[in-house]
């Protein structure tokens, strides 16, 4: 072999033409490289901001719920909000058991704040040996300040809260009453920014109400005892009145509870990561095809296909590399931005009480740097293998980038894809998490745009085709119809973007309009009263007060009310690592629950129970989490020994994502003895305004702990809160016009130069400039309506798996199906508009060419 045609060694020379070679590359092409690089930077840097403020938020309410617990083995609690404290002595004297401790724990409402304070009652001399860090520290003067009865303990992030120091008075609302307590002190250690209030349990059970109740008891075990097998035992021996947890149960409730928030989240984020790699698809396919060329030339000089392999993947690792660590410097800024100026809630106000700080996690940062890299390698494996399997002699010819493409029309890993995706559907969810419903919408994704060039070879063709059949046709749309036609391989690219970025946009907005209107249906059906009043509370404070019998008789006898509905509202926990069950008890009618609930199937009628079945009606999650079916009998811990109910029907819920329960107000009673009640529905007499009842009803002597609220009010607030948890949706929506717009840009861009040949030839025959830039307009208008005709059908498939499938399994509730036409017509008249403006602007460069030097090349 002659010494000039010898493979290029694999020595410190073939590194500086890989250098070369990459800085050539970025020189001549940094836009479309920047605009990779972006992308991939948006989506790792979403992905690792959710990850940072969870896991901040996670960890830190896992070490409040911790010190709670302190030094306790277990905790036994009761399945409802408070159990008889016979339980404190039971598990005292139980073998096995070292120490036991009574805790009454209460969310107590505070005139003038939103939100509750959560107030502990404690033994002192038992939690000392348990929970410490709980016990009050009380001025020198006054040491008997921690068994005093109107003294209580406030963490430093509740007396900043309160504004009030030690000595001062803090009003709490218990019900419609006011109590008054005075500040005895601070707490030995508390976690930042958490809440908290402490008082001796005899004090908080008599001034609270709760006078022989606690809401759990502590265990501490003897050395030796297998943990888990006395949890077991003891489970078995209290029953389902009481649940035997541990502190990991409760990390694990507060998981379940944000999961599904956090994975949904985190799909976004790999959208705009997908989109990403896509672009680095684009970037790589039209710059192997613009360097065909010159790989062959290199080839012939001796490079080697695995070293060519090699050059584009490093190239398309780079713009991985530089995106992630982008990505990964701006998700820690947004992650730092949004801790500090919008809390760590996530937008669902899965951790209160907390207030977490960002820090570096190596092991996340890893895995969100390799994730950004392994997508822009994978968008640079085809067009890598094509240019190394491309012959150097046919390659260095000028027309044969078409055929570098050929292989991209091959349709059958596509119609894997799809039928893979339609097969996921079918799949239930793996981890109480869409994982299925996700991997069949990625694999849709993916196969429709692999269909790209087939699809755009038969369309493009047949419109040529019966363009050429017609006698008189305009020369600008003959030639960019033919150009599609027979280039369908570059067309699909340029059109691809477009395709993705519609397809998501349409999937997105049709899920979010579906979710929005159904939750419209749903609050119009709920809200069948003129006027809604409740006791002024915050979290989960209904349970520590409500209005007595005798406050409700006085709400029905007021003047312009014709009835008032009073509703119970409560919780149970069934299982101890899955967030509480709501129980909500108000006045139903077995024969026609529609006429209160949203049912979502058949109920069951009166005429169907047996005597002394007590029904009720559950939510869509239940039938997820706990396997409820229609008609079944169902053991819940309600009343002394817990009772059997029948499930009389499924309805559907968007305020609770764990699980709820309806019973009717009278069988609530009878069986917890109950009285009181947290919410009324008050229908006015005819002729009646809302505002005059509501001011007889602030007349009331306990008027001012009661909020009211009208049905338009309710729905418009509730409206508020779904658009702010969706803006991040909303903005991505965006972000896609955005990377759509830029695809078309960049391929338009690439394309433009490598045909400056073909525009040359066409000057030289008598076609002008301002015709030139009339057919890459053309072109451009065409492939984006194809694109956008193609991503609605696209979006509109993905959009299905996300409202029938991925909704139902993340957040255990249903929803009808609704598109949001005016927004997505208007979306695509934009895109259309914008991008025949991107081709010709994009197209200028090539066209102002000299004809001449632009044909010197052989063709």
């Amino acid at each position: 072999m002659p010494a000039d045609l010898r493979p290029l060694p694999r020595t410190p020379g073939y590194r500086v033409l890989a250098r070369w070679l990459l800085a050539a590359e970025w020189r001549s092409h940094r836009g479309r490289a920047l605009v990779a690089i972006a992308t991939i930077a948006l989506g790792v840097a979403l992905g690792y901001a959710v990850q940072l403020i969870n896991s901040a938020a996670f960890n830190e309410f896992s070490a409040a719920a911790r010190s709670l617990s302190g030094e306790a083995d277990l905790q036994v609690r009761g399945a409802q909000p408070f159990v008889d404290e016979s339980l404190y002595p039971r598990l005292a004297n139980e073998p096995g058991v070292a120490l036991a401790s009574p805790v009454l724990a209460l969310d107590v409402a505070v005139p003038g704040h939103s939100g509750a304070l959560p107030v502990l009652g404690i033994d002192v001399f038992k939690a000392r040996q348990i929970t410490p860090d709980l016990i009050g520290v009380p001025s020198s003067d006054r040491p008997f300040d921690t068994l005093a009865s109107d003294a209580i303990f406030l963490s430093t992030a509740a007396q900043r809260w309160l504004n009030v120091k030690t000595g001062d008075h803090v009003t709490l609302r218990i019900g419609t009453s006011d109590l008054h307590l005075r500040v005895a002190g601070g707490l030995v250690r508390t976690r930042p920014g958490q809440r908290l209030a402490v008082m001796d349990i005899a004090a908080a059970q008599w001034r609270f109400g709760k006078v022989g109740k606690v809401s759990r008891v502590d265990v501490q075990l003897d050395r030796g005892v297998d943990r888990r097998r006395f949890k077991r035992d003891l489970q078995r021996q209290l029953g389902s009145a009481w649940i035997v947890a541990e502190t990991r149960d409760t990390e694990s409730r507060t998981d379940r509870l944000s999961r599904a928030y956090r994975i949904n989240m985190n799909v976004l984020a790999l959208v705009a990561l997908f989109t990403g790699a896509f672009l680095v698809f684009s970037t790589q396919a039209l710059g192997v095809v613009r360097r065909r060329s010159q790989f062959a030339m290199l080839r012939v000089l001796g490079l080697t296909r695995a070293q060519l392999v090699r050059q584009i993947l490093l190239e398309g690792a780079l713009l991985g590399l530089l995106g992630s660590l982008g990505g990964l410097a701006l998700g820690y800024a947004m992650a730092s931005g949004a801790l500090r100026f919008f809390g760590s809630d996530l937008g669902g106000g899965y951790f209160p009480g907390v207030q977490p700080r960002v820090g570096f996690e190596p092991l996340a940062s890893a895995v969100f740097l390799a994730l950004g890299v392994a997508v822009s390698v994978l968008g640079s494996i085809a067009p890598a293998i094509d240019a190394a399997r491309a012959r150097p002699a046919a390659a260095l010819k000028a027309g044969a980038e078409e055929s570098a493409l050929a292989r991209l029309a091959t349709p059958w890993p596509a119609f894997g894809c799809l039928l893979a995706a339609a097969a996921l559907t079918r799949l239930p969810p793996w981890f109480d998490a869409p994982i299925a419903g996700y991997l069949a919408v990625a694999l849709l994704l993916v196969g429709g745009i692999a269909l790209m060039p087939r699809v755009t070879a038969l369309i493009f063709g047949a419109a040529s085709r019966a363009r050429g059949a017609r006698p008189r046709t305009g020369a600008t749309a003959t030639l960019a119809i033919a150009r599609l036609a027979n280039a369908p391989g570059q067309a699909s690219i340029a059109m691809g973007g477009v395709l993705s970025s519609f397809a998501l946009i349409v999937a997105m907005a049709i899920m979010v309009a579906s979710f929005r209107v159904s939750v419209d249906d749903w609050i119009t059906h709920l809200l069948s009263a003129d006027l809604y009043v409740r006791v002024a509370s915050g979290g989960n404070s209904s349970d520590s007060g409500g209005l007595r019998p005798d406050e409700q008789t006085r709400i029905a006898m007021v003047s312009g009310i014709r009835n008032a509905a009073f509703a119970r509202t409560t919780h149970l926990t069934l299982d101890p690592a899955r967030p509480d069950v709501a129980l909500l008890a108000r006045e139903i009618d077995a024969a026609d629950p529609g006429a209160n609930l949203q049912m979502t199937g058949a109920v069951l009628p009166p005429s169907a129970l047996r005597a002394g079945d007590i029904p009720v009606w559950v939510s869509e999650a239940m039938i997820d989490l706990y396997g409820y079916r229609l008609g079944q009998r169902v053991p819940l811990p309600l009343g002394e020994r817990g009772q059997t109910f029948v499930v009389a029907g499924v309805w559907r819920d968007y305020a609770r994502q764990s699980g709820a329960i309806q019973i009717r107000l009278a069988d609530y009673r009878r069986l917890t003895g109950d009285s009181t009640a947290t919410d009324v529905a008050v229908t006015v007499e005819p002729g009646v305004s809302v505002e005059r009842v509501v001011a007889n009803l602030k007349a009331l002597p306990f008027g001012a702990s009661l909020e009211f609220s009208q049905p338009g009010e309710i729905r418009a607030r509730t409206l508020v809160i779904f658009d702010r948890s969706f803006a991040v949706t909303y903005l991505l929506e965006a972000v896609a016009i955005v990377i759509g717009l830029f695809g078309v840009a960049a391929t338009f861009s690439a394309q433009t130069l490598a045909r400056a040949r073909e525009f040359g030839m066409l000057r030289h025959v008598g076609v002008t400039r301002a015709q030139i830039l009339a057919i890459l307009a053309s072109e451009g208008g065409l492939l984006t309506a194809c694109g956008i005709a193609l991503g609605f059908a696209l979006g509109f498939a993905i959009s299905l798996i996300l409202v029938f499938v991925v909704n139902p399994q993340s957040f255990h509730w249903s929803m009808s199906l609704h598109v949001p036409w005016f927004v997505l017509s208007t979306v695509a008249s934009v895109m259309l508009v914008l991008s025949c403006s991107t081709a010709v602007v994009a197209g200028r460069g090539a066209v102002s060419v000299d004809a001449v030097r632009a044909v010197k090349e052989d063709w």
